[in-house]
């Protein structure tokens, strides 16, 4: 009797699912980050008081907190295409009135509510609820080289954004950005988007079936523990009841509010100090790229060491970079910048693959798509509230020290909510620490 040749392994096509999310969140994340730029260029033009610019971003931040449930539940029910594509064209369109601003009022509507909506289906609420289907085992890493994006778009964009300000003005700006994102992410998602890894004959993790059958069977959970492994049980509103869920939502919602401070009034800051326009743009795209580097890092070293530690070490670095940025109003250095860059970057790219793997180690299921749709949408109020109170406390103060030490609390209290929303009691390290 022949003897029967296990399936051979062939390339996993969810890598390639991580490859387009990567390349869609590089252009979420370069639109949100070269709105920096857009913001020196506009006060210079207009004179409008730092807190009325950085509100059209406020008012982005807050399209996104409602559009991210919503889209986190279409994504399971209708396909992502469905959702994704609509939200580039919107997007688009919305740059490209930008391209027309004459008024306050028109920035908030054009790039505050129809870019901010339209760039949510490219952001990481929709990839992370796909990227839950391709993946399990490799959750941490997957969502950290798909994380790398973010990076991506702070190195490419934010310079790119700057240089065309330079050479032909923001309006010129705004209307090459919204025919890019036309050109590259619209057709890529259209032909090689895909919603779960059984539309292929594939499992998550590229586990073949044989592999499954060689397996033994694995022992019951403690579902009592896990609303993610009792999905039927659990209800919504069951789940909101529990102190655990207000830890998820809280502790990135507490992060994105420092992140969105240093992403929007950072370039500002610097040009105040003196420093050149487009140097400091350039270190923004530097602090990208160490972001970028880290992101695979730190997902890697979550699965591995435990979510919490990892974020912990993460927010160490933050807080560091932070504390570089203050001390450059006193001793005006560049080995200053160069430290909050070394230091700033690593930390910011800590965020993005625990808040994905913590919200998808404890919550993954059914319900997973409106769950993290509404983790994003805490994140969006968090990053509204940053962008505008950053403004206010300078319009008041004359100085961001303030909204830069605020930045440092509001991530040392992250880092105890991590541990209290205990992810590590739902997945174990992959090796002993």
């Amino acid at each position: 009797m022949d003897q029967i040749t296990p399936p051979q392994r062939r390339f996993y096509y969810g890598w390639v699912i991580v490859g387009l999310s990567m390349l869609s969140m590089t252009w979420w994340f370069g639109i949100r980050t070269s709105f920096s730029v857009f913001f020196v260029a506009l006060i210079d033009q207009f004179h409008w008081s730092r807190a009325e610019t950085a509100g059209a971003y406020s008012i982005a931040m807050l399209a996104y907190m409602i559009m991210a449930p919503v889209i986190g539940i279409l994504v399971d029910r209708i396909g992502p295409r469905k959702v994704i594509l609509p939200g580039i064209v919107l997007t688009g369109l919305g740059l490209l009135l930008c391209a027309q601003i004459e008024t306050l009022i028109q920035f908030y509507l054009f790039f505050g509510v129809i870019v901010g909506a339209g760039i949510t289906c490219l952001s990481i609420a929709p990839y992370t609820v796909i990227l839950s289907h391709w993946f399990e085992k490799k959750r941490g890493i997957a969502n950290g080289f798909a994380g790398v994006g973010l990076g991506l778009g702070t190195l490419l964009l934010v310079p790119l954004a700057q240089y065309l300000i330079s050479l032909w003005g923001w309006r010129s700006a705004f209307l090459i950005l919204s025919l890019l994102i036309l050109i590259i992410p619209l057709p890529l998602n259209g032909l090689f988007l895909r919603h779960r890894p059984q539309e292929m004959g594939l499992l998550p993790d590229g586990n073949l079936p044989h592999d499954d059958i060689q397996k033994k069977p694995p022992k019951k959970e403690d579902t009592s523990l896990n609303p993610s492994s009792a999905q039927e049980v659990w209800t919504l509103g069951k789940i909101v009841k529990s102190a655990q869920f207000w830890y998820v939502i809280l502790f990135p919602s507490f992060a994105t509010f420092g992140t969105y401070i240093i992403i929007v009034h950072h370039v500002r800051y610097l040009v105040d100090l003196g420093v050149d326009k487009f140097w400091a743009a350039s270190l923004f795209a530097i602090v990208g790229a160490v972001s970028a580097g880290f992101k695979p890092i730190w997902g890697c070293l979550s699965d591995r060491a435990g979510r919490e530690l990892t974020f912990t070490l993460g927010e160490i670095c933050f807080c560091l970079g932070i504390i570089s940025l203050i001390l450059f109003q006193y001793i005006p250095s560049r080995a200053l910048l160069y430290l909050f860059a070394g230091f700033y970057g690593p930390g910011w790219g800590v965020t993005t693959p625990i808040i994905m793997s913590v919200a998808g180690d404890i919550y993954k299921g059914k319900r997973f798509g409106l769950i993290y749709g509404i983790v994003e949408g805490v994140i969006g109020l968090g990053g509204a509230a940053g962008a505008w109170v950053a403004g206010l406390i300078f319009d008041r103060t004359n100085s961001y020290l303030w909204a830069f030490v605020l930045v440092i609390l509001l991530n040392l209290i992250s880092v105890l909510l991590v541990w209290l929303s205990a992810p590590r009691k739902f997945r174990r390290p992959s090796l002993p620490i």
